[in-house]
């Protein structure tokens, strides 16, 4: 879920941007002939399956899932993820270096190009991605309670992620503290893993 995290983590390289992409919709060996990546979108996958494992296992994240899980029970690391890239999204340039417009034109430009490398279900996330301009409206809280609403949309249990912006707006600069504590380790360990 934390899909603005993943893309800038694929360094504009266009392969690993599509590996880690549409690395929540390949299952086992990435490198398996039956998914039909290329081996810079392999790398990707595991990029994306690295970063994941990371922030799963960081404290920080810990602590903002400890705050979020009496409304979102087993479901609060999702909006951990969610809320993170919230965080990401207004803090883009002072923590990338980059304005935000001009990578999310590279994200959205990149994917449509190349289309015909994402799995079917993986498309259909990135043409309502592009409708709905995710990355733009993960800047603001509406926009956060839109995202939330349609994943809780998606859920087969109740997940209290329909009301989690409320903890977002309560809990607002705790989560930018421990965001802000992870995101520096969190590159850090994707540039090792990368090396």
């Amino acid at each position: 879920m934390n899909i603005l995290a993943h893309a800038y983590l694929s360094n504009r390289n266009d392969d690993w941007l599509i590996g880690n992409f549409i690395g929540d919709f390949i299952k086992g060996d990435p490198a398996s002939p039956r998914h039909g990546l290329r081996p810079a979108e392999v790398e990707g996958v595991r990029i994306h399956r690295t970063i994941d494992a990371f922030t799963d296992s960081h404290p920080a994240v810990a602590v903002v899932r400890d705050l979020l899980r009496p409304r979102c029970h087993k479901y609060a690391g999702v909006a951990v993820d969610v809320f993170f890239d919230h965080m990401l999204a207004t803090q883009f340039s002072a923590l990338t270096g980059e304005p935000l417009s001009p990578f999310t034109t590279y994200f959205y430009t990149t994917l449509r190009r190349h289309g015909d490398r994402l799995p079917p279900s993986a498309r259909r996330m990135f043409d309502a991605m592009v409708r709905y301009d995710w990355v733009a409206s993960y800047q603001t809280t509406t926009g956060i309670d839109q995202a939330l609403n349609g994943i809780a949309r998606r859920t087969p249990y109740v997940s209290g992620l329909d009301t989690a912006v409320d903890d977002l707006i309560r809990f607002y600069e705790p989560i930018r503290a421990q965001f802000n504590r992870f995101w520096p380790e969190l590159v850090a360990h994707v540039a090792a893993f990368r090396a």
